[in-house]
């Protein structure tokens, strides 16, 4: 049989297999699509530069049911330990800053090469798997739609015609360059270089060190309870051509920061650059992870951006895919995601010339004012009422999507404290996200005649909760919930049912579909459709219904 003549035929080609593509992979397979993922590696990734995943990317991964071993094989830190050169100002508490915010507080060290791991079993595990040493060759739009793409594997050339291609194939993307999307932005004139090292002396314990300098930066992730750490670091080069050694690095971590080391698993140089795609949707092809964007590793949010816009558009790949949404739905992930990836890559370009910059008065700034403003600034950070939003900005919960213009323009453009935002943690609630459907949340004292009623008029799950917690979340007020975990619209019991429908309309979703499958509720078992916490509905009973449970 003519491989050329006979295309395989998906819903989805993924191109890349690492961190970003593997999550998008294994949402997809999990919710029933049909998904093929092709690699032109000849397997995972052993050497990385990624290494945290934040509190957000941890509460994705406990709606797929991994996080237990991702928590398992990685090592907490707790703390964020600022300094200048061989000098440490103390330590940030970023585990208590984030506490009763999420069920995940401080960071979780664990190289990418693990994470590639774990992401891949158990997408072996839903029944998927990798077509390594496949190479896209060319994407051409299909007449009929969707695209064909050509690619070569180990037996040669084929061709897949796919509904819909996810370009995850990193900062060099063969599925953008053939799309001939921008990848809009600058190099650094820095070269970083990253030693994974062992026997480090010279830093605090399990924390997290940023060291700034007058002509360098470092900052080292734990790795082990044992002095084992990834360090990376800034050479300033008087001649670009020049290639930064081993050598040269550990010479100046040694004279600078006043950090030594023993052993070297292994070393390796790369430029940062700071680049946006000018699109992340075009046509029947979406870009994700480094595809889309790519930045300085300063803040450790790289790695996090790709699985969470792998995130959002896999589940709005299942909704238009099983017929409860339609094309305007997935014009959503652009509207959504780019803004993020635009304000990430801003502020981490601002954030590295901070740190880099050669100019006389920036490297005085870096020589005064880290001696005179972190260390004052450290001890008090966790007194302050901001220190909850610090954390949000940096673990990524605090991420907001506009639902629509109206909304943006009613509100004048002043972000709400709920709407638009993941849904707030309270203890309890977000074991009901794990079904990834579409549902409506109640907090405080409910009727169940009240909730049967509405699943009529809405086919969704309906959650009551006891309690709202340390949230912004309203008592009575009803919330309308996203399978990926936003708040997509809220209003008060009495009109919510027509107003969610307006605005689920709005978006190209169809209100009477969201119980249309698939949702393979075999593969993960999700709540009942009308349920409560042990104390919630009325005197804490269970809300399900004959009625109710056809929804």
């Amino acid at each position: 049989m003519d491989a050329l003549s006979d295309p395989e035929q998906v819903d989805v080609l993924i191109v890349g297999a690492g961190p970003t593509g593997l999550m998008l992979a294994n949402w997809l397979q999990r919710c029933g699509v049909r998904a093929i993922t092709v690699d032109s590696k000849s397997g995972a990734t052993r050497e990385s530069r990624a290494l945290v995943a934040q509190a957000r990317t941890m509460e994705i991964y406990d709606q797929l049911g991994i996080a237990d071993l991702i928590r398992a094989e990685s090592f907490p830190a707790v703390r964020v330990s600022p300094g200048f050169e061989a000098e440490s100002f103390g330590s940030l508490p970023v585990g208590q800053l984030g506490t009763g915010l999420t069920p995940f507080p401080g960071l979780y060290v664990l190289e990418q090469s693990k994470t590639e791991r774990i992401l891949g079993d158990h997408l072996t595990n839903l029944g998927g798997a990798v077509r390594w040493q496949t190479t896209l060759e060319n994407l051409v739009e299909n007449p009929t739609g969707g695209c064909v793409a050509t690619v070569l594997g180990p037996d040669g050339p084929a061709w897949i015609r796919a509904r819909f291609v996810v370009g995850a194939d990193g900062g060099s993307s063969a599925v953008r360059r053939l799309r001939g999307v921008p990848f809009e932005g600058v190099t650094n004139e820095h070269t970083f270089y990253v030693a994974d090292a062992s026997q480090v002396s010279g830093l605090e314990e399990g924390a997290v060190a940023i060291r700034f300098g007058a002509d360098a930066f470092l900052i080292a992730f734990p790795m082990a309870s044992d002095g084992h750490f990834r360090l990376l670091g800034t050479v300033r080069l008087s001649n670009r051509s020049t290639e930064v050694s081993e050598e040269s690095a550990r010479a100046k971590m040694r004279d600078v920061f006043g950090v030594r080391y023993g052993g070297l698993s292994w070393f390796a140089t790369y430029r940062v650059h700071h680049r946006v795609a000018a699109r992340f949707r075009d046509g029947a092809v979406f870009l994700a992870g480094d595809a889309g964007h790519v930045h300085s590793p300063v803040g450790a949010q790289g790695m996090n951006t790709g699985l969470q816009d792998a995130h959002n558009l896999a589940l709005k790949l299942v909704d238009l895919i099983a017929g409860r949404a339609d094309e305007r739905y997935l014009d959503r992930y652009d509207a959504e995601r780019r803004p993020v990836a635009r304000r990430l890559v801003s502020t981490t370009d601002r954030a590295f010339g901070i740190v880099t910059s050669g100019t006389g008065a920036m490297r005085m700034l870096r020589r005064i004012g880290a001696r005179l403003i972190i260390p004052l600034a450290v001890p008090g950070v966790p007194r302050l009422s901001v220190a909850s939003r610090l954390f949000g900005y940096l673990s990524q919960t605090r991420i907001h999507y506009w639902m629509s213009d109206a909304d943006r323009t009613a509100r004048r453009g002043r972000r709400g404290a709920v709407v638009g935002r993941r849904l707030p943690w309270t203890g309890s609630n977000f074991d009901a996200l794990r079904s990834a459907r579409w549902q409506v949340h109640v907090y405080g004292p409910v009727n169940t005649r009240t909730a049967v009623r509405f699943t009529r008029l809405l086919p969704v799950e309906f959650h009551a909760f006891g309690s709202i917690g340390a949230t912004a979340l309203t008592p009575g007020r009803f919330y309308l919930v996203r399978p990926d975990g936003f708040v997509a619209a809220e209003a008060d019991a009495s009109g919510a049912a027509a107003h969610f429908r307006a605005e689920l309309s709005s978006w190209g979703i169809d209100p009477d579909a969201l119980s249309r499958g698939p949702y393979l509720a075999e593969v993960w078992p999700g709540p009942s459709p009308v349920s409560s916490d042990a104390r919630g509905g009325s005197a804490g009973e269970s809300m399900r219904s004959d009625s109710a449970s056809s929804s």
